[in-house]
């Protein structure tokens, strides 16, 4: 073979062996991103999993407790009561609510009879009941201060909750059911209770100026 050929020989192998290796080079870069690609978006769903799961090990609860907070806190705004459905009801042992208005009257009440007050320790457990509606026990401690008085009250709070609303707000002091017309065994004593609960409830609604949200 002649020095001219062997030459020519040697550059046309060198030729045809490029084309492999760009090509080998190519496929290695294609297989790389994909495999980024594929990482990334295990990675997502893997996020978009853990999100739905937190999603899904969220409470009712956890929404409206600042706002429960907040009421017995005498510390309420306008805000806090966009918990409740338009038509709720809010019952203790002394008063019986109807509508967001009254609600308002009752908790903004709070500050013109006590001097400090709030919820001090709380335990929460949460129930579905039939129908989808959610129920909600506090299991609470509460602190009022009347006249340089401190006064510490255990209570049980019941909120009865629908399409994120609470339709039923009750406070059991010490935990004891509360006596209304349905509650009672003498329907004419649970009558008269409840009829001098609505007029404990509208005379403080008379003197909150019914409802009327505090000027800021």
């Amino acid at each position: 073979m002649t020095p001219f050929r062997s030459a020519s020989s040697s550059i046309l192998h060198r030729r045809s062996a490029l084309p492999l290796f760009y090509s080998s080079t190519s496929t290695n870069n294609l297989l790389r991103s994909a495999m980024e690609t594929n990482s990334k978006d295990t990675k997502k769903n893997e996020q978009r999993e853990t999100s739905d799961m937190d999603q899904s090990k969220k409470k009712v609860s956890d929404d409206l407790l600042p706002h429960i907070l907040n009421l017995y806190g005498s510390r309420a705004s306008p805000q806090d009561f966009e918990i409740y459905a338009p038509d709720a009801s809010f019952e203790d042992p002394l008063m019986c609510a109807r509508g967001v208005k009254q609600i308002k009257s009752a908790f903004y009440s709070l500050s013109k009879v006590f001097s400090e007050s709030k919820i001090v320790e709380y335990n929460i457990q949460e129930n579905i009941l039939p129908h989808g509606t959610t129920e909600i026990l506090m299991d609470n401690k509460q602190y009022y201060k009347f006249l340089g008085k401190d006064i510490d009250m255990i209570s049980l709070i019941k909120l009865y909750v629908e399409n994120g609303k609470v339709i039923r707000h009750e406070d059991c002091w010490d935990k004891k059911p509360l006596w209304n017309k349905e509650t009672s065994k003498v329907p004419l004593v649970g009558k008269l209770i409840e009829v001098t609960k609505r007029g404990s409830m509208l005379a403080t609604h008379a003197l909150m100026r019914f409802g009327k949200d505090p000027s800021t």
